[in-house]
């Protein structure tokens, strides 16, 4: 082979090599870079013997450079197959489709609007994740918005307003703006005037069932052809608190023979008499249906892409009907199934969980039980292993299940690195120990980072062992970081021996607590409180620190202290 076509060969082997390397983030591979490399260039064919001791010397050398470097190289010889890897890499990071008409936009702006009837469940944390997810992509604005002009059905829990945000920025992100929907009524009510104005409202005092009746055989309300002075006059008497719950409301003006009825002159202003209670808010009588309050605040706000249920279809075209009369442009909507998350044996809904809280059955908001982000966060999951796993379910129309490995998969890979091993014994059995075996143990803190050392745990008289590890008469265990035993009348004696032992697979490896000097501590899980005992070097961490339970799984410590300390388990 002549010294120009070894060139050859060696130039259009680095770029391949380096083009297996970046894809891939790992090194290159001989195997994996002849393929392409003799496709492309078939004048290679005929030195196929020599070409790869050539390969080989060239991918050696590309893997030696680190990724930077390797990416900066592949700048110089081929910028265009470097573009291409990158935006590839770029549209598998996206976990979200694209928003429709979003390059339109000169701002993508959304909305969380949460019902402040409590802190969120599990299912709650889709919609920020979604939104916030998308306002990244984008560079774009969302806010929340408090939809709390309900006062007596889905009446408002004072603390649920600071506790949403805290989950908010639990999951990883913090509103540009907030809003409370029950500090602009002056706001609806000047807009609900304008719609009167307009002709498209009318106060109608009907009973519902008189209504209903009506609605269904697409007859108009006797009421429908009131004089808008008439209309505006008995709109102020019910601003003014002159009537009674379910004595008079403001409808608003559809097609009454719509082939929905849903659609049909629906309700934008009714009297509530439960005060709200917000006292800010609690002199009012008068409030908006949500459809009407949430499609002004949207129009006002700027919101360009709302995100909602597919149960809420009906909303959207509830509100078209008010935007074409104020002769505005309606958001983008993209509506989506209902998400089911397993791994609970309680209904993921604010009101079941109240009640269940109001009754005892659940200790908190932040029971181990409960399908909460309050939960959760207490057992020590990362919100951002929530977030990801919310916004990987995408915005499909169908409905779709979550399991819960999802998540504890996503904060496994965020929490292992920086959480140091322990051992905790369910539930004990005391040994007494034998044959003089070390007074200290020195098991590691972390398999896969010796350099963090080994913690010191003193040994004793006796250990605690999990029952079902106690081993059989004569047999062998390896109690971790201490050494091999033999069970022998009823005590463990050391014999000595070396790991070769458990590399031959003839001892098990099993975790123990000294019985004198281990921690009570009480472990509280999804399916209840397990007692049993830690060892010692537990009360060297700080309460809220996570730790991994060596054959249990990770724990965030809840409460440190020698008498009795409380971890509460994350997952596997």
């Amino acid at each position: 082979m002549d010294e120009d076509l070894r060139a050859a060969v060696e130039r259009e082997a680095e770029k391949h090599a380096l083009l297996n390397a970046i894809k891939h983030e790992s090194d290159a591979n001989v195997g994996a870079v002849m393929g392409p490399l003799m496709g492309d260039n078939p004048a290679f064919r005929e030195h196929a013997d020599a070409v790869p001791g050539i390969v080989g010397g060239v991918v050696a050398r590309v893997n030696d450079l680190d990724q930077e470097a390797r990416r900066d190289r592949l700048e110089t010889l081929a910028p265009d197959e470097l573009a291409e890897i990158e935006a590839e890499d770029e549209e598998d990071d996206q976990l979200l489709p694209d928003l429709p008409g979003a390059e339109d936009a000169d701002e993508v702006r959304m909305r969380c609007a949460p019902n402040p009837n409590g802190p969120w469940h599990i299912g709650h944390a889709r919609m920020p994740a979604v939104i916030g997810t998308y306002r990244e992509l984008y560079d774009g604005w969302f806010c929340v918005r408090f939809d709390d002009t309900d006062p007596e059905t889905k009446r408002p829990d004072l603390e649920a307003y600071d506790a949403i945000l805290e989950d908010l920025e639990y999951l990883g992100f913090e509103a540009d703006e907030t809003f409370v929907a029950s500090d602009r009524l002056e706001i609806y009510y000047d807009h609900a005037r304008d719609l009167i104005d307009a002709g498209g409202a009318y106060t109608c005092s009907c009973s519902g069932e008189d209504f209903s009746e009506l609605k269904n055989a697409g007859e108009p309300c006797p009421h429908r052809d009131k004089s808008p002075a008439t209309v505006h006059e008995e709109f102020k008497a019910m601003i003014d608190g002159e009537y009674e719950s379910g004595e008079m409301v403001l409808r608003v003006k559809t097609d009454i023979e719509h082939k929905n009825p849903a659609l049909r002159d629906f309700v934008a202003f009714r009297m509530v008499d439960t005060p709200h209670p917000r006292e800010e808010a609690s002199e009012y009588r008068c409030w908006p249906m949500l459809d009407f309050q949430s499609g002004i605040d949207d129009q006002l706000i700027g919101i360009t892409h709302i995100i909602r249920g597919i149960d809420l279809q009906d909303s959207a075209k509830r509100q078209r009907f008010v935007y074409d009369y104020f002769d505005w442009e309606y958001p983008e909507v993209i509506h989506w199934g209902h998400v089911q998350v397993d791994a609970y044996d309680v209904k993921m809904s604010t009101s079941t969980l109240k009640e269940l809280i109001d009754a005892g059955e659940l200790d908190g908001w932040d029971d181990p039980r409960a399908p909460t982000l309050k939960s959760l966060r207490r057992r020590g999951i990362r919100g951002e292993a929530i977030t990801e796993a919310m916004a990987g379910l995408g915005t499909s129309t169908s409905d779709v299940d979550l399991a819960m490995s999802a998540i504890y998969a996503n904060n496994r890979d965020l929490i292992d690195d920086e959480s140091d091993r322990r051992f905790f014994v369910r539930d004990g059995v005391e040994v007494g120990l034998a044959g003089s075996p070390p007074e200290q143990a020195a098991p590691e803190l972390h398999p896969d980072h010796e350099d963090r050392g080994t913690r010191a745990i003193p040994v004793g008289d006796a250990v605690a062992l999990e029952e079902d590890d106690l081993p059989g008469r004569e047999e062998r265990i390896w109690l971790k970081g201490l050494g091999c035993f033999q069970y022998t009348r009823d005590v463990l004696q050391y014999t000595g021996e070396s790991i070769d032992v458990v590399r031959d697979g003839d001892v098990d490896v099993v975790h123990w607590v000294p019985a004198d000097e281990s921690v009570p501590l009480t472990l509280r899980t999804m399916e209840g409180d397990v007692e049993g005992r830690a060892e010692p070097g537990v009360l060297d961490y700080d309460a809220g620190t996570v730790c991994q339970f060596e054959r249990i799984g990770f724990v965030r410590l809840d409460q440190v202290e020698e008498d009795g300390s409380v971890a509460y388990y994350a997952h596997p």
